[in-house]
């Protein structure tokens, strides 16, 4: 399936909610690329009416995703691995940003007070962007801790170099 089918798909799921796409396109993908992961293909959409994708903390947004990887991967045979992340309006880019805000300012706490932090509960997706955004601390390690929707990030310090 290539990037223009896959557009296609994406607007045609949109509009299918009655919420109107003025544009659509391939955004670059340096946002939540890390160094072990496969290919993420970003497609931003920008919509008329975003709060129905958006509205408590992205449920719709996140349903849109599951949908459109689900669709992708039952039409796409084991090629080269590869994932599908749909923005809308930004919303995704600026909890990334968030996201790696947070892991900086409870990394530094980790340092100062060298200890063990806890960051609240969150989805893989986003405990997945903090282990990365980490990951080449050298006096610091990330672990998940818990179970189903308790499951957060435990920033460790383990001592300078």
């Amino acid at each position: 399936m290539n990037k223009n089918e896959i557009i296609n798909l994406i607007r045609e799921l949109i509009e299918r909610t009655t919420v109107g796409v003025e544009a659509i396109s391939v955004a670059e993908n340096d946002v939540a690329k890390g160094k072990d992961s496969e290919e993420t293909i970003w497609i931003q959409a920008e919509v008329r009416e975003p709060y129905f994708f958006l509205d408590r903390g992205g449920e719709g947004l996140s349903a849109l995703n599951h949908v459109v990887r689900k669709i992708v991967e039952a039409r796409v045979e084991a090629e080269t691995p590869f994932n599908i992340m749909v923005d809308i309006n930004g919303f995704q880019r600026k909890k990334i940003e968030n996201l790696k805000a947070v892991a900086h300012m409870m990394a530094e706490r980790a340092r100062y007070f060298k200890s063990n932090i806890e960051i609240d509960p969150m989805s893989a997706f986003e405990r997945r962007i903090i282990h990365e955004f980490l990951s080449d601390a050298a006096d610091l390690k990330t672990e998940s801790a818990g179970e189903g929707p308790n499951r957060r990030v435990v920033i460790k310090y383990i001592g300078g170099i």
